[in-house]
Order: C-alpha cells, then structure tokens, then sequence
C-alpha cells in the first residue's frame, strides 16, 4: 500500500445546499496534504445550482463523478462510492460540513507511523452558519481499547472525520443500510474482526448543525433503529445484559419519552460540550 496516496469519498443530493457544498468541496481541495482522487456520488436528481458547484470542480485531476438515477440513502451511496474509489485509503466527508487546512496530513501520519492501524477519526467543532459561532464540540477516545470500550455505549468515531483503508472496510462488509446507524454499524463489526482503530486529539472538521439539530435525535423509528443495534452488540458479545438493559432505557426516554425541547437540552448536556 502506498499511504501517500489517498481518495476522498463524497456524497450529494437534490436537498443540499449548494453553497454549503462548495465550501466543502473547497475545504477538500485547500489542503496542506490534497488529496489523489475525489470520488462524488451524486444521489439521484439534483437541482442545476448543485449541477454548477460540480462543474466548478471537474477541471481537478482525479474528480470522478458517479450519479444514481434515483436517490438511494446515505448507506448505499457510500458503499457506491467506496467500491469506486482508487486508493486503499480513503477519508470521507460530508456535503455541508468543513474539513480543517491539515486533517488529511494528519491523519496520514498516523498512518505512516503505525501500518497496523486500519482506521483514523478525530473530533468534531458544531458550528452554526459560521465556524466562529461554534455550538458544541464532540470528543471520542483515542486510544483502541478506550475506542472499543466506549462503542459499548456510545458510537466511538465521528463518522465525518474518518479516513480508513478500504480493503479493511470492504472485508467486514463495507457500509450497510441501517437506518442513521450505518457507521455505527461497521465500526461494531470491525471491533468485532479485530481491526484497530485511532482517534486524533485535535479538531479535524466542522460540522454544520440546525438550531434544532439536538431536539430532533428522536422519535420511535429511530429508537427502534438503536434499539436494534444493541441487540446486535448483545448477540455478538459486544455488550452484556446489563449494559443493554441500561442502553435501551436511556435511550427510551431520551428519544420517545422526552418533548422535542427537553431532548434538545438533555442531549447537548449530555453528549456534547460547549466550546
């Protein structure tokens, strides 16, 4: 594997923001480390404002475009655009969100100094409308078994941030639609094959949230999706009875029981910390 070369894996569709993604793609592109190849999944209809942010960038070497004729979920577009990607590493990002100047140098140093390490995070800065206005800030373990011990709880790795080689993804299954959990998802089956894992102690992108972001992580379907999640954890060992007795119920009344307001409170408080 040459760890010098890397591709980044990109997702857009009919609702974005086309403003929001050019400055994404140019977070990309305005890199201490740019990268080799972008691939960009293009997830069914998108509106000629999106059309034209993409034309602006197809002039770049290694801008490969792939478009769905129907939009099919965020799970599905990024296998897509993972199986399309060249290099064995392979960093993701997302449409409205901005990568800061040196995440990729970073990320591939930690690579170059440990060949065993199959996937790299790093922390998250919430931001509304502009990074000088950030509203929360999201960190995760750093070390393999701090990383793996937290997946017990909570997911371990902001899905935003990561960049991981592809050959160990696609040997556990690559992403798999599960409904807002498919990175929590594959990073459970790669613990589950042994991979290791690294987080970065520094903030590698800002992600762009909604006023009411918080308020709106819950709502039964969505529970019925982490409550399906932890059965999984519990019937492959991840988790014991106990641990899944408490994470459903916090759950529970986190995302059916509590109003949209006090959720929106509660989750801030409890998942996130201010800047």
């Amino acid at each position: 594997m040459d760890r010098c070369r890397f591709s980044v894996s990109m997702c857009v569709y009919g609702g974005d923001n086309a403003n929001h993604f050019d400055l994404a793609l140019e977070s990309v592109y305005n890199q201490t480390l740019p990268p080799d190849e972008v691939v960009l999944v293009v997830d069914g209809p998108v509106p000629n404002i999106i059309d034209e942010v993409i034309k602006k960038y197809e002039e770049h070497n290694g801008f490969k475009i792939i478009r769905l004729a129907v939009n099919s979920g965020h799970g599905e577009a990024r296998r897509i655009g993972l199986e399309n990607c060249s290099n064995e590493l392979v960093a993701l990002m997302d449409s409205d969100d901005i990568s800061v100047r040196d995440r990729f140098e970073k990320q591939i140093c930690v690579f170059k100094n440990d060949d065993s390490v199959s996937i790299v995070g790093g922390q998250i800065k919430e931001f509304i409308d502009s990074t000088e206005n950030v509203v929360g800030v999201r960190n995760v373990p750093l070390k393999d078994a701090e990383i793996k011990n937290y997946m017990r709880k909570r997911c371990p790795m902001n899905q935003v941030t990561v960049m991981f080689k592809k050959s160990d993804v696609q040997s556990v299954g690559g992403y798999i639609d599960w409904y807002c959990e498919e990175d929590y998802y594959l990073w459970i089956r790669m613990a589950l094959a042994g991979l290791k894992f690294a987080n970065i102690d520094s903030n590698l992108v800002y992600v762009r949230v909604g006023e009411e972001m918080y308020q709106r992580r819950g709502s039964v379907k969505y529970f019925a999706s982490e409550a399906k999640l932890q059965k999984y954890m519990l019937k492959n060992g991840v988790i014991g009875v106990g641990t899944y007795l408490i994470n459903i119920l916090k759950r529970f009344i986190v995302q059916v029981l509590l109003p949209n307001k006090i959720r929106g409170f509660v989750f801030k408080k409890l998942a996130r910390k201010t800047n």
